[in-house]
């Protein structure tokens, strides 16, 4: 990964600066509170935190327009937050409360939002790729400049329904992202042990696709590859592909030990590679923000999250005829 910096570019606004640090802080706030409320049993079923990988969505959110949209696996809280989802509405789902994106159907690993064009959240390794696909042939067939982020990590990146959608998308110049979170352990093994490749994002360059590897630690990179890549598509040269190098600081789910890794790798990686104090520090030393004003902040998003949690408390419990909602749908011809 890239040495870590001090002080931001000349180029990067510190309204950008403070924006993606209020971003990237109301998802690590939030995900420590679904942790806590997971181990209260509060939360059931699977649960699968964002917690060190926040700069890779915010970041690409960052580049994002009006009218794109975005898939993703069953880590997906932080990409809910991301693209504007009510934190309430989302701590609710997880809860299982009526009040939830899914009517407390879908739980962590189900839930959407039509308003905000995030389709998901998917609990089988990489079944939302074809259907980011899907959503960009859609957008290609209207003749938009809209694009679609489809993310996976690295275990799914060995699954073939990626390869197929490589295939698609780059025989239809589609207008898709395929966002590869590589957070280097899949669900228990280092990525290094399941791929023989090094590089994840250059097997695509045997269907022609354009691609990259990027510090999913520092979202001003991220911003700027997302940024690359969205022209790309809206020119309307087909897809590209982000392998995004993070880490996740939690196990794979809240039932993972995470044995399969020291714990002084997890706080070295912490003390020196924290996406949120990246950005802390570029604030602080380029002297654009005080000590008191991040205190502010950080005070600020625990109130949300506070307030997410408790309407998730207060919000009933679906009504059992809700079972039978929302299983079929009306075709219109």
């Amino acid at each position: 990964m890239a040495i870590r910096k001090t002080t931001a570019p000349d180029d990067v606004h510190p309204d950008a600066l403070m924006a993606h640090y209020r971003n990237m802080l109301l998802i690590r706030r939030f995900e420590e509170k679904a942790g806590q409320l997971y181990g209260m049993g509060l939360i059931g079923g699977f649960c699968h935190l964002y917690i060190g990988q926040e700069a890779v969505v915010v970041g690409l959110e960052a580049a994002a327009a009006e009218g794109d949209k975005r898939i993703t696996s069953y880590r997906d809280h932080g990409h809910m937050l991301a693209c504007g989802m009510d934190p309430g509405g989302v701590m609710a789902e997880l809860t299982g409360r009526a009040g939830g994106y899914s009517k407390g159907k879908g739980g962590s690993m189900h839930m959407f939002s039509k308003e905000r064009h995030f389709y998901g959240g998917h609990g089988i390794v990489g079944a939302q790729v074809p259907i980011g696909a899907g959503l960009a042939f859609s957008d290609r067939y209207k003749g938009n400049k809209h694009v679609t982020f489809a993310y996976f990590g690295d275990g799914a990146a060995n699954q073939g329904q990626v390869y197929e959608t490589y295939a698609m998308a780059a025989l239809w110049d589609l207008p898709l992202i395929f966002v590869i979170e590589n957070n280097q352990f899949a669900m228990g093994s280092n990525s290094r042990r399941a791929a023989h490749t090094p590089s994840l994002w250059e097997r695509g360059t045997a269907f022609g696709i354009r691609g990259e590897e990027i510090d999913g630690m520092d979202v001003l990179a991220v911003k700027a590859a997302g940024d690359r890549a969205t022209a790309h598509c809206r020119a309307g040269k087909g897809p590209y592909i982000l392998e995004v190098r993070t880490y996740r600081y939690r196990g794979h789910s809240m039932s993972d030990p995470a044995k399969y890794r020291t714990r002084e790798e997890v706080q070295k990686m912490r003390a020196e590679r924290d996406p949120i104090d990246l950005v802390r520090d570029m604030l602080l030393n380029g002297k654009q923000v005080g000590e008191d004003a991040l205190k502010a902040i950080d005070k600020e998003i625990k109130g949300i999250v506070n307030a997410a949690a408790e309407f998730a408390r207060e919000s009933p419990e679906p009504d059992p005829d809700e079972l039978w909602t929302d299983v079929t749908a009306e075709m219109q011809v």
